[in-house]
């Protein structure tokens, strides 16, 4: 049903055949049942295991492997073809068990809890599961109820609900019954409550309007599913790279075996050699390598608090340049607490009362003990279970007295209540009357506006004076309100017998004001600087009020207190300013918060990013907040109180509810970036000498320097592990301290290219320089030489892992050479080229021979001299 709260409550009733007394009869509930269906929000069907795990082959590197393997097996070279097979599998089940364990993980995460409502149906009141609710429906709400429907106010006592979780604002909404104009926002609609949000306050009953996806929530749950997921930076390099070395592998393939079969050379060997190194150009330890550095970073990151539910997210985080956050708990924690006070002539402000002898001389006075006892005494809260689920203001006025030195309880035990009015929306206030020895106390609270126009005097020190200026009174509460602050009046009157109900707010006392507020975390200053120096953008997107967000943006830093006003922009405005900064008017990029925020502004903030090629991460838990989770390039839910919605359409779910805990996943996903291009650069440079290698002597007289299987045993052995080793490295500890990457660069720089040219054209030099050296003058057999390039590039390969680190960085002391890793991979390939030499069936496939000890010191020579090369062009400042 549209528009429900535009209508007349008998309008609504004939509407949907209902009645405001007895609800629905039994007959027309089972009919409406099978009309509407049930009250549920649709899903979006979930990838089976076997797609997860077909999913896996879908990478380019793949397809080469696999077009590899397929030749290997119609040439009959079956070691080689199972060589390639072991890699595709490997790749594969990693792959798929690192995305299966995280869809288990988020899977244990979902509420599985069934909720019930009470309802009343043919006159008599009973509970059903929500579920089976239908419109027409009469429903009963209390305090800390979930409101199981989209449902129309038709009566309540002082009703309050939290609707932040569909609007983004953190002060709860006061109800009422009356009409309102059919073009009231979502947010204004104060005679209905909605399917999700929380009964803060008081009780009433409703008329159920709309189920399942037809509820606000279920609306934005439709447009979450249609956001579509963009491909991450990490899968678009990683693309681009293989696409590359697809062509590269395809034109070194055909290039040597015509040359080879030109030179004479068996055609059946340079068919076979080719296909080998066509595996070789394809550094198919990369997708290896990169599961597994980031399954271990995600790993990490889980024993942390923060779970990962995709491979890429982790490398994404890293790359990020704005992150998108709500307010409301994310900064803040998420519960009230009193701020300021203002009494006659001066006011009081929360850090002065964390001064001892400041709160010790408030306690002696007058004015402040009496506001103390009227927050107390004017209070529904009445035992400390009730402050769980209790009303956030009024858990902060009892929290503010306990802070202070005052005992809640025995002050509510020595008062005892006579007679209370629940807070009237009308009315703006809440009265109570309580014993005081032979005394009666009458306790109110309530908007400025409607307490001051009952008070005929107010409390001055020790002293009550006649009330002479209210509009004093009105322009405290106004500044306040400035400063962000939801603003609350106490006053209060002594009689000696019991008022009666006439002349109960009659000649009141106004005692002050208190201003309220959702305090920030107290670690998101730090928080915030950290990610300016790291140079990502932090964006505050909330729906709660612009002063009010401004107020927090101060104190987390994310503004100056001298800002401009536009520093803080409306979420009407939003449209306006998306257009105006498509005409190159850039001053949206400069709004650090966005106020008033619909979920389609959200949605519509983060596609604007996105198209001024910003890697956007965005931080919510709300149903609200599930659109723009989903379509940024990174989503990030919070674990404890995130909805399902949240954490279904998010990437990453901080457990803890920590914003600091993005700092530690951008820290990794920056620092995994780092490590696969260090294991990138090393895979390429040691694959390219390999190629050309083999290309030289295919060209010239010398013995091929490797054999088919030979290139296999060393890609898949003794080049993965150096490589997985780099990947496991903690990376530069300033390392936030950098501006993020361009989200347009590549993971092969021009730089990078150059140092992997050079690190593969030195290890070539050593490779074909021994190869000479023994063919040509030495006179050494072609078998001979042949394995004395082998072990030489072997040696060349391992050393090359400590040519990786930034020639401004000393040889001796770098994330490298103290990596622990990289020193039991060295050990570990060196290990597996002895056992091969010692496992006949593996010697012989790799055609090993035994050398004698001058060659083997020859090969010590030139593997050596490989990396004293290399050093030297560094340390000349040719290369990174």
């Amino acid at each position: 049903m549209k528009n429900a709260h535009s209508i007349s409550i008998d309008q609504l009733t004939e509407t949907l055949k209902t009645d405001i007394h007895s609800g629905l009869t039994n007959n027309s509930i089972e009919k409406r049942k099978a009309d509407y269906g049930l009250n549920l929000l649709s899903q979006k069907k979930k990838t089976s295991i076997f797609k997860i795990f077909l999913n896996q082959f879908l990478d380019p590197v793949i397809y080469i492997l696999g077009g590899a393997f397929i030749l290997s097996i119609l040439f009959n070279e079956i070691l080689e073809g199972l060589a390639i097979l072991i890699v595709i599998l490997i790749t594969v089940l990693i792959g798929f068990f690192m995305e299966w364990q995280a869809k288990k993980s988020v899977e244990a995460l979902q509420n599985l809890v069934h909720t019930y409502t009470t309802v009343i149906r043919d006159g008599a009141q009973t509970k059903v599961e929500s579920k089976f609710l239908v419109p027409g429906d009469l429903i009963i709400l209390e305090t800390g109820d979930i409101t199981p429907a989209d449902a129309r106010i038709i009566e309540h006592q002082g009703l309050a609900v939290k609707e932040s979780i569909l609007t983004g604002e953190s002060v709860q909404t006061e109800k009422k019954l009356e009409v309102l104009a059919s073009q009231t926002p979502i947010s204004e609609q104060f005679n209905m409550v909605f399917k999700g949000t929380i009964i803060s306050r008081g009780n009433g009953k409703a008329i159920v309007t709309n189920i399942g996806d037809q509820t606000a929530i279920g609306q934005i749950n439709l447009l979450t599913q249609q956001a579509k997921k963009s491909i991450t930076p990490l899968e678009k390099k990683l693309y681009q790279l293989s696409r590359w070395l697809i062509w590269l592998t395809l034109g070194i393939t055909i290039l040597i075996a015509i040359t080879g079969f030109l030179q004479g050379k068996d055609l059946l060997l340079m068919i076979k050699t080719a296909i080998a190194l066509a595996v070789a150009a394809i550094p198919e330890g990369l997708p290896v390598v990169a599961t597994i550095t980031l399954a271990r970073g995600m790993l990490k990151l889980s024993k942390k608090n923060v779970i990962i539910k995709k491979l890429e997210a982790v490398e994404t985080l890293g790359s990020t340049t704005i992150i998108c956050t709500d307010k409301t708990g994310t900064l803040t924690e998420n519960k009230m607490e009193v701020q300021k006070l203002s009494f006659h002539k001066y006011s009081i402000s929360l850090k002065d009362l964390k001064k001892p002898e400041f709160l010790n001389e408030q306690k002696n006075s007058f004015p402040f003990k009496k506001l103390i006892d009227v927050g107390i005494l004017c209070n529904t809260i009445n035992t400390e279970t009730e402050m769980e689920k209790g009303d956030s203001v009024e858990v902060a006025l009892l929290n503010f007295a306990k802070n202070s030195g005052f005992d809640v309880w025995e002050i509510k035990q020595n008062h005892p209540e006579k007679f209370s009015i629940p807070f009237d929306t009308e009315m703006k206030l809440m009265v109570t009357v309580n014993s005081n020895q032979d005394k009666y106390v009458v306790n109110v609270k309530g908007a400025p506006e409607s307490v001051l126009h009952h008070c005929e005097h107010y409390l001055c020190e020790d002293s009550i004076l006649p009330l002479k200026d209210p509009e004093n009174w009105d322009l405290q509460a106004q500044d306040l309100a400035k400063e962000g602050l939801r603003v609350l009046s106490l006053a209060y009157k002594e009689v000696s017998e019991k008022p009666a109900e006439a002349t109960l707010l009659k000649d009141l006392v106004f005692i002050g004001l208190v201003g309220f507020l959702d305090p920030p975390r107290k670690d998101i200053r730090d928080a915030i600087k950290t990610y300016k120096d790291a140079g990502i953008k932090v964006v505050m997107i909330t729906g709660d009020h612009p002063e009010t967000s401004r107020k927090i943006g101060e104190e987390i830093g994310l503004i100056s207190p001298n800002s401009k006003p536009n520093s803080v922009l409306l979420g009407t405005s939003l449209e306006e300013q998306i257009t105006r900064s498509k005409n190159h008017d850039g001053s949206l990029l400069n709004v650090a918060i966005f106020s008033r925020m619909l979920p389609k502004q959200k949605l519509d903030l983060i596609e604007y990013y996105q198209g001024h090629k910003e890697i956007v991460g965005m931080i919510g838990d709300g149903v609200n907040d599930a659109p723009a989770l989903k379509k940024a390039d990174i989503g990030i839910a919070m674990g404890i109180r995130g909805t399902e919605a949240a954490k279904e359409a998010a990437d990453v779910i901080l457990m803890d509810d920590k914003f600091t805990s993005t700092e530690l996943a951008i820290r990794q996903g920056r620092t995994i970036f780092e490590n696969i291009r260090h294991f990138v650069v090393f895979l390429l440079s040691c694959n390219l000498a390999e190629i050309i290698s083999v290309a030289i002597a295919a060209i010239t007289v010398i013995p091929l320097p490797l054999l088919p299987l030979q290139i296999l045993y060393l890609n898949l052995i003794t080049d993965i592990f150096p490589a997985l080793a780099l990947g496991m490295g903690k990376g530069d500890k300033e390392i936030m301290k950098r501006a993020p990457r361009d989200a347009s660069e590549n993971i092969m720089t021009r730089k990078l290219w150059i140092a992997t040219v050079v690190y593969g054209l030195v290890i070539t030099s050593a490779v074909i320089g021994i190869s000479f050296y023994g063919f040509v003058y030495k006179d050494y057999s072609g078998v001979i030489v042949n394995n004395m390039a082998f072990y030489t590039l072997v040696l060349a390969q391992l050393l090359n892992v400590f040519n990786l680190p930034n020639r401004k960085l000393s040889f001796f002391k770098n994330e490298v050479i103290s990596n622990y890793w990289v020193w039991g991979a060295t050990i570990f390939s060196l290990s597996l080229v002895a056992v091969a030499f010692y496992t006949p069936i593996l010697k012989e496939a790799l055609n090993l021979v035994s050398l004698n000890t001058e060659q083997f010191l020859t090969i010590l020579i030139f593997g050596g001299i490989s990396l004293l090369i290399t050093q030297i062009i560094k340390r000349l400042g040719l290369i990174l």
